[in-house]
């Protein structure tokens, strides 16, 4: 059994008018780490269920206010429902460690290779990406979704619990 650490990309921030660009899922378990980027045309629930393939707890920052509604509005996938969920949000707010997770990364030092990238940017990214073929720009909003993903699960060491 794997435990994933999922975060997703968009073309805004309403669930219902607006797509899913990326859902990036970061598997781990004692033997292997494996990253799963669906991207465009393979954000489908198909190959969302296939990368969730013997996935027992899934983690993410906001999710249950932003991920997952999406998730479940444009791919038609209720996570919560098949899988436990986990936000580490909530842990944080119970240390009075406030803000998104790039806040939260910095106040505990947990860094980060790219910067400037925010999800503003990885809404232009995309469209960059669409719009004039410029693979620079999948390449960063991909590096990013990678760094977002990779970062929950060094979130959740340095939270200090295991959630079990």
């Amino acid at each position: 059994m794997y435990d994933a650490y999922l975060d997703i990309e968009t073309t805004g921030l309403s669930r219902y008018i607006d797509d899913v660009t990326v859902i990036g899922v970061y598997l781990v378990n004692e033997c292997e780490e494996r990253l799963i980027q669906l991207v465009g045309d393979a954000v489908s629930e198909e190959n969302l269920l296939n990368a969730l393939k013997d996935v027992e707890t899934v983690y993410t920052y906001n999710g249950s206010r932003f991920d997952l509604p999406f998730i479940d509005s444009r791919v038609g996938v209720d996570i919560s429902a098949s899988y436990q969920h986990h936000d580490l949000m909530y842990d944080c707010w119970r240390r009075k460690l406030f803000g998104g997770l790039k806040a939260v990364e910095q106040q505990l030092g947990i860094g980060r290779e790219l910067r400037g990238v925010d999800g503003f940017q990885a809404v232009i990214l995309w469209w960059r990406y669409v719009n004039d073929n410029d693979m620079d720009a999948l390449r960063t909003l991909l590096k990013y979704n990678e760094e977002d993903v990779k970062n929950l699960k060094v979130l959740r060491e340095r939270l200090g619990e295991s959630f079990e």
